[in-house]
């Protein structure tokens, strides 16, 4: 190779800046390799100070990616939130059975919209993507909403459901670009930044 010939560099350590089982099972679809590392960012904090739900999932997902890129500067970084949204709140993980069955209560017969922002830290660059999807849930009854509570124990899950297993049973619709970010990533957003970046996809 001569003097003149251009060094062509490989793309970068890939990190996802989660420790969330749902997110890493999405990324590893894309067939990158990569690994995880858990954000430092104080969540509470910034739910506290920003109370617009697109604002919020924008927010956590660029803090999430950044507070690893500083430990980790030479990666490209991962951060992903989701928000849901009803009736001008925002519904968190319900951390108990009965925090399910009364989320899922609320959310019975009426719709919500799901907010998920992916944020892709290289270097000085923010790569960042929004998708918003909004569902209809069937009217159930409480004695249903406790069967699928008991099923499925959705109580890492913001909204009481997960769509990858029965919680897809509780709608009647669903409108989205791009059904994986209902589920913690937008692939098909998210596999043209890194392709952009350098990395190889199948």
């Amino acid at each position: 190779m001569s003097e003149q010939d251009p060094v062509i560099v490989g793309p970068r350590e890939l990190v996802l800046a989660s420790t969330s089982p749902y997110r890493r099972a999405l990324l590893e679809r894309l067939g990158v390799p990569f690994r995880c590392r858990a954000p430092v960012c104080d969540e509470d904090a910034i739910k506290a100070d920003v109370s617009d739900p697109i604002g919020l999932a924008q927010t956590l997902a660029r803090e999430k990616a950044e507070s690893v890129a500083l430990i980790e500067p030479g990666a490209v970084v991962i951060g992903g939130d989701q928000v849901v949204w009803h009736e001008k709140r925002v519904l968190g993980k319900p951390k108990s059975v009965e925090g399910a069955i009364e989320q899922l209560t609320q959310l019975a017969g009426r719709g919500h919209r799901l907010i998920t922002a992916v944020a892709v830290w290289s270097g000085a660059e923010i790569h960042a993507h929004l998708d918003v999807t909004t569902l209809v849930m069937r009217p159930l009854s409480r004695a249903a909403i406790e069967r699928y509570v008991e099923r499925d124990l959705p109580l890492d899950c913001a909204g009481s459901y997960k769509l990858e297993s029965h919680g897809i049973a509780l709608f009647e619709t669903i409108e989205t670009e791009d059904h994986t970010a209902v589920t913690g990533l937008p692939l098909l957003a998210l596999g043209s930044i890194l392709i952009r970046l350098g990395f190889e996809l199948p």
